[in-house]
């Protein structure tokens, strides 16, 4: 397949695990506990880019403290129940690991929720370096975390694949110099993702399976 890469980084929601139905169902239960409404998916799609943190802080006020307590219970008390594993996955990053290299994650969502949801499926302890929002001064789109990553290994941009399903995982990857990877069985922005320059795309964890035995 040509070029052998030196490091990876992926991201967490929609690309290790299917996780969308998880968080909007946590958002809703804690908006209609103290709001007293709720939001369509759109509407909770459209709060995504800073940590949760940052967004229940925004709505809650003065219920923050409380709120964000309830937020990460009901997350982790239905994280089996809500969210789906992707078969194939975590043997795709014990390929990685076991070929020796650097294995990151660089997600928006806040340190608590992906520690959960790494840990319910199982592959926390595969990851050398977890980069999330509440990681970084800027969130993606933007580069930070996956530069964290290159000046962790020290590893050349031009040799570090991204993984992920979201147009902010191809902006950030192309910022950094690094070659990007986008996966479209669980993309919510799968169209505008589509129309985007990859320099791969992968429809199912088979065809990235296959790939990434080929290039670690």
């Amino acid at each position: 397949m040509g070029e052998k890469f030196e490091g990876f980084i992926f991201d967490i929601d929609g690309t290790i695990a299917s996780t969308n139905k998880l968080i909007f169902a946590t958002f809703n239960f804690v908006i209609k506990k103290y709001l007293g409404k709720t939001l369509t998916p759109k509407e909770i799609i459209a709060l995504f880019g800073p940590t949760e943190d940052v967004i229940l802080k925004e709505w809650l006020g003065e219920n923050y403290l409380n709120g964000r307590k309830d937020y990460y219970k009901f997350y982790k008390e239905n994280h089996k129940k809500l969210t789906k594993e992707f078969p194939g996955v975590k043997d795709i990053l014990l390929t990685i690991k076991k070929a020796g290299k650097p294995l990151g994650i660089f997600t928006g969502k806040g340190r608590e929720s992906s520690v959960i949801t790494l840990k319910e499926i199982g592959v926390y302890e595969l990851f050398d370096l977890i980069v999330t929002g509440d990681d970084v001064n800027n969130h993606k789109p933007n580069s930070e975390g996956i530069l964290k990553f290159l000046e962790r290994f020290k590893l050349k941009p031009s040799k570090v694949l991204m993984v992920g399903d979201a147009p902010s995982d191809i902006i950030a990857a192309r910022d950094a110099g690094v070659k990007v990877a986008s996966v479209l069985w669980d993309s919510y922005a799968k169209k505008k993702v589509q129309n985007m320059p990859a320099d791969y795309k992968f429809y199912s964890v088979e065809e990235l399976k296959n790939f990434i035995e080929s290039v670690v």
